[in-house]
């Protein structure tokens, strides 16, 4: 089997269908969120949508490298998105979220395994596979935020 296809299917599981290592994904917690308890601030943490939109970002980022565009992605903007003012909104940006998600996996299936040991971008971000791991953990990191953020919020209503 394909290694690409392997990461592929390790990315739709954290963003769109898995229960393995988390047993939960981002669609299984945001899909029925209320976009006021998605924008609602606890103590100093970032809310559930920032947190959402913040992993958007990047892999929305990692995606227009992979369709030929560049890296225009900063860590310095990751936390600054308008905020969601509506449930249309929410479900708004949830769709395309799932839709780029879907899109990324797609891409990663399409490369060759050769492709995962080449340079991503440049030299100082590692290779494809670097890339494509780090995109994976680092939403397994904020996923765990994200459901903790949503039992404070929903036990204390």
């Amino acid at each position: 089997m394909k290694s690409t296809y392997l990461i592929a299917k390790r990315f739709r599981e954290i963003i769109l269908n898995g229960t393995w290592v988390a047993n939960t994904n981002y669609k299984a917690q945001l899909s029925n969120l209320n976009w006021k308890i998605a924008t609602t601030k606890f103590d100093s943490f970032n809310t559930i949508a920032v947190l959402a939109q913040h992993i958007h970002y990047y892999l929305n980022g990692i995606k227009n490298v992979f369709e030929g565009g560049t890296l225009d992605i900063r860590d310095k903007y990751s936390f600054d998105f308008t905020p969601i003012q509506s449930q249309i909104e929410w479900e708004t940006f949830l769709n395309k979220f799932w839709n780029d998600a879907e899109e990324l996996a797609s891409l990663i299936e399409q490369i060759p395994n050769k492709k995962l040991k080449q340079v991503f971008v440049d030299e100082k971000y590692g290779t494809y596979q670097r890339n494509i791991d780090g995109m994976i953990e680092h939403s397994y990191y904020h996923l765990g935020q994200i459901v903790l953020i949503s039992k404070i919020l929903l036990n204390t209503k």
